[in-house]
């Protein structure tokens, strides 16, 4: 299993609204919306990198009102 935040900026007044939809995402534990310099922090999980990748492409950048995306895959070390 592999996990990932992702970070998110969005449209001007448009975090709440896409955190709401990222979260009925499978795959996706856990979006907030934040303050700072991005907008939404999504936790995601997949069976591997490569599903991770579709995710994110996918599905999460195909929400309406995303302008980037960083994903931070999580570490054991």
């Amino acid at each position: 299993m592999v996990q990932a935040y992702i970070l998110i900026q969005t449209e001007v007044g448009k975090a709440a609204a896409v955190a709401r939809e990222i979260s009925g995402i499978p795959g996706v534990t856990q979006a907030e919306d934040v303050t700072g310099p991005y907008d939404v922090i999504v936790r995601a999980e997949a069976r591997n990198v490569d599903e991770l990748g579709k995710l994110v492409v996918a599905q999460i950048q195909a929400v309406s009102g995303i302008t980037r995306t960083l994903t931070c895959p999580i570490v054991h070390i």
